[in-house]
Parts: C-alpha cells; sequence; structure tokens
C-alpha cells in the first residue's frame, strides 16, 4: 500500500511539472484573434494564414477579422513558435479605396496588434512576419498581399 501510493504521489508531482515547465505556452494558448481584436470581431473566409519561412518552418499565424456592425477590420500576428520570448512580430493591413495602411511591428512575447482600419465597402490585404532573434535569422512571412474580402 506504501508502495502504491508513493507512485501515485510522484506520478502526480511530475505531472504537475510537466503542466508547469512551460507556462509560456498556457499563456499564449489564452490569446485567440477574437480576444486580441475585440468584441464583435469575427474571423472572415481566408481569414487566417500560416507565418513560415521559406523551408516551411511554421512560427505562428496571421489573423484577419471583421466587425460588422462597425465596417472596421482587424489583424493580428499570434506567435506559436518562440512563445515568451520577445522576438519582431508584425502585423499589417492595408484597404484599397481609400488606399491606407497600419503596422503594428516591435519586440512582442506574444502576439503583434490589433492592427485595425474602417474597411466597409473597400477591398484589403493583410501580412505578418515573425523574425526570431539571433539562433535561426530566418524571417517568417505570411498572410495574403493581395485584394480581397471586399465589402
Amino acid at each position: 500500500m506504501l508502495k502504491s501510493t508513493k507512485r501515485i504521489i510522484i506520478a502526480a508531482t511530475l505531472s504537475a511539472g510537466a503542466v508547469m515547465a512551460n507556462p509560456a505556452h498556457a499563456v499564449a494558448a489564452a490569446y485567440t484573434p477574437e480576444s486580441v481584436c475585440g468584441a464583435g470581431f469575427a474571423r472572415v473566409s481566408d481569414g487566417s494564414r500560416p507565418v513560415k519561412t521559406s523551408s516551411g518552418r511554421v512560427y505562428g499565424r496571421v489573423y484577419l477579422l471583421y466587425n460588422r456592425t462597425t465596417g472596421y477590420n482587424c489583424v493580428t500576428t499570434i506567435k506559436s513558435s518562440f512563445v515568451g520570448t520577445g522576438t519582431y512580430v508584425s502585423a499589417w493591413l492595408e484597404t484599397k479605396a481609400p488606399r491606407k495602411s497600419a503596422k503594428d511591428a516591435k519586440s512582442y512575447r506574444y502576439y503583434a496588434g490589433p492592427v485595425k482600419l474602417y474597411a466597409k465597402d473597400s477591398c484589403v490585404a493583410y501580412w505578418g512576419v515573425i523574425k526570431p532573434n539571433g539562433h535561426d535569422p530566418q524571417a517568417a512571412t505570411g498572410g495574403r498581399n493581395t485584394w480581397g474580402n471586399c465589402g
């Protein structure tokens, strides 16, 4: 009985350690495009693209959302690699007519954005970049640089 109890305690301790080993990933999982952009924003069709290197490594995703009530679009780039570490992250949004653009870019631990522009009756393009510090100089990019989601 004593050996059995010890095994349970050791297993519980190891499990708790595994959960606590990387709290940054637990924090990052709490960020969704909807929580970053705010109330009323919903993902649009073709509104999620991987942010990846030329060799195919995915460092995160860039998201495009729209608020039907206000007519605003929102873009955020959320990291899935290097989470909790400050690395260069950007989120960029551009409207076709009238031509406007907005960008958020600097060192972030979890995500860049929200970047919002009024885009009712206009097409938009969006883009994201994640560039790790030092150990892997290859930048990851993704998004859509052609016009879409018009209206």
